[in-house]
This record gives structure tokens, C-alpha cells and sequence, in this order.
């Protein structure tokens, strides 16, 4: 089983193209070893990463490209098998790509930002209201709170005074912008995904 990320960035047109180089950093960083992601139609990307870091992927990517003003990004998560494996992830096929194909094409219709699929409806249903409950937070993100989540992605063992050396921000500001993105509210949600996906993938 792997996941799909697909999606596209918002307003794309309408911005300079800070966002692009932001993008392509993160993909590099969020696709790891495998290196397998892709940049296609301008403003539109494709990434692979394991199905547990799914929400955290999908959360990173948000943060870098929030930095970017008025930028925004719309995301499908698909989950499932890879059938043809080929070197451009766009050639590749299986569940997986259709799920997250999928997954990005509704996201017009729910209004939202950000949706997964898999081949189980009733997980999807309950992720779903999960994500749609995490984007209250997460569409309202500024530029400071986005800097902050993708900072403390980045550092994940790492306490606030630490993060508050890394940023050269007091420890106060990095934890009342986290406080305002709502960051260990979405990290619970994460770990929840986290044991949920788990036992959909051992069954």
C-alpha cells in the first residue's frame, strides 16, 4: 500500500512565484528517499509518501505554501495498491493514484481543502470529519503560525525554547503561534489517523 498526495495550488495565477520554490523544497523533503514527486500544469504536483504520514504530509505542505500569501493549497489523499510502477509517478497506476484522483476531484463540491479516500468507505467517513474539523485551523493559518508548523514538523523532538532558537523568536511568540494554529489539536488528530490507518492496513 502507498499514498498519493495530489493537488494544486490556489490562486496560483494571481501570485508571484515564491510559492513554486517553497513547493518544490517541500516535496523534496516530505517525499524522502523515494524522491518520488512530480510538478505538472504549472501549479499542480503529485507526491508519494507512506500511508501513515498522510495527515503530516499533508499538513507540512500546507505550511510551506501558507508562507507564500495569499497562496493556499487544495490536496486529495488516495491510499491503496500501485499497480504499474514506473519511473514518472504520473505513468504510474494503480488504487492508490485513482483514490487520490478522485479524493482531489471533490473537493470543489465539499468546499474543502483537503480530503482522503480509500477503499474503505466507512474509514473515509470518519477521517473526512476529522480533516474537515482540522481545516477550521488550518485555512486560517498566517504566515507566522504557518512558519511555526512547518518549523515544529521540521523539529519534532524538539522543545519551544529550542524552536524559539532555531526561528530567533521569543519562546512566547512560538508558543502563542502554535497555540493559535492549534497545532497539538491537529497532532492528536494525527495520531489518531495514525492508529486508525494501521489497523486498516493489518486487517
Amino acid at each position: 500500500m502507498i499514498c498519493i498526495i495530489t493537488g494544486d495550488i490556489i490562486g496560483s495565477r494571481k501570485i508571484k512565484d515564491s510559492w513554486l520554490l517553497s513547493l518544490k523544497n517541500a516535496l523534496k523533503v516530505v517525499s524522502g528517499q523515494n524522491n518520488r514527486w512530480e510538478i505538472y500544469r504549472g501549479d499542480s504536483f503529485q507526491v508519494q509518501v507512506e500511508p501513515e504520514n498522510a495527515i503530516r504530509t499533508a499538513a507540512y505542505l500546507k505550511a510551506c505554501i501558507r508562507l507564500n500569501k495569499p497562496a493556499d493549497v487544495r490536496m486529495g489523499i488516495g491510499i491503496g495498491e500501485e499497480k504499474n510502477k514506473r519511473k514518472k509517478l504520473s505513468e504510474s497506476s494503480g488504487d492508490a493514484f485513482i483514490n487520490s484522483g478522485a479524493a482531489f476531484d471533490s473537493l470543489k463540491q465539499a468546499k474543502v481543502n483537503l480530503a482522503i479516500k480509500t477503499n474503505s468507505v466507512d474509514f473515509d467517513e470518519e477521517i473526512n470529519v476529522l480533516i474537515k474539523l482540522s481545516l477550521i485551523a488550518m485555512d486560517s493559518w498566517g504566515m507566522v503560525a504557518a512558519e511555526m508548523v512547518k518549523l515544529a514538523l521540521e523539529n519534532e523532538n524538539v522543545v519551544q525554547s529550542e524552536l524559539a532558537a532555531i526561528s530567533g523568536r521569543t519562546q512566547s511568540s512560538v508558543s502563542e503561534a502554535l497555540k493559535r494554529a492549534h497545532y497539538s489539536e491537529i497532532m492528536e488528530m494525527n495520531k489518531l489517523y495514525c492508529k486508525k490507518i494501521s489497523q486498516m492496513l493489518s486487517k
